[in-house]
């Protein structure tokens, strides 16, 4: 039976991607190398991560000499709205306005930030209107 195909990464699958759409392509060391000393994964858990994501279709990979070099097969951006839409629905009844209301509530967000999200409405805004 083929396992289905989840949409979503795990938290360590998305470490593992975050290093790979910084790099462009990367061998298992590449990527082991970019994580904080702290991670400590051994070559061989970081290989099987990487043959995961592969068989999960997020990236592909190539033999170069005695190495595979990975390549992300999914745009960071494409991940992003995926995993937005997804919490949408699941923690915010499906309604954005919900999810931006909790985020632009945040007590922590900065003047600053705010300023961008409010350019950002705008500049959406005005391009739906032209």
């Amino acid at each position: 039976m083929k396992k289905k195909k989840s949409d979503l990464l795990t938290e360590v699958e998305l470490e593992f991607m975050n290093e790979l759409w910084a790099l462009g392509e990367g061998t298992v060391r590449d990527v082991l190398d970019r994580l904080p000393e702290e991670r400590a994964l051994a070559y061989t858990s970081g290989a099987t991560i990487l043959r995961i994501l592969e068989q999960k279709g997020f990236v592909t990979s190539r033999k170069a000499g005695k190495s595979h070099v990975y390549t992300p097969d999914l745009a960071k951006d494409t991940y992003q709205s995926r995993s937005l839409k997804h919490l949408s629905a699941k923690l915010f009844d499906d309604t954005p306005a919900s999810l931006v209301a909790r985020l632009v509530n945040d007590e922590e967000l900065s003047e600053e930030a705010l300023g961008q999200i409010r350019a950002l409405v705008d500049r959406r805004l005005k391009h739906d209107s032209d």
